[in-house]
């Protein structure tokens, strides 16, 4: 079994869009989880979602992965682009958009 790191590389790599997360894009377990959620929504992009709560390892190893002390944690295109305060800001900004590609709902 490929360790923590490892899998995180293949979500991340294998995935335009991922959110690590605490919940499920359907039940989030945390408000700033909720709103990046929302935002990506808004922006009509397809992603995928990595409940850091059913896996303490990658909950553990997400943090170092990436040098960010804080959930939930969006990478696109293979690359760490922040928390929900900074997804915000880049929704607001209209660089989120431009940077998954997608036109708003």
């Amino acid at each position: 079994m490929a360790n923590a790191s490892e899998r995180i590389d293949e979500i991340v790599l294998g995935n335009d869009v991922v959110l690590f997360m605490k919940g499920t894009e359907l039940f989030p377990q945390c408000g700033f989880s909720s709103r990046a959620v929302q935002i990506l929504e808004h922006l009509d992009v397809q992603f995928e979602t990595v409940d850091v709560l059913q896996d303490q390892e990658i909950r553990q190893e997400i943090k170092t992965y990436s040098d960010w002390p804080t959930i939930p944690q969006l990478y696109v295109k293979g690359e760490f682009v922040g928390g929900s305060d900074i997804m915000m800001e880049m929704f607001e900004s209209g660089e989120l958009k431009e940077l998954v590609g997608t036109k708003a709902a």
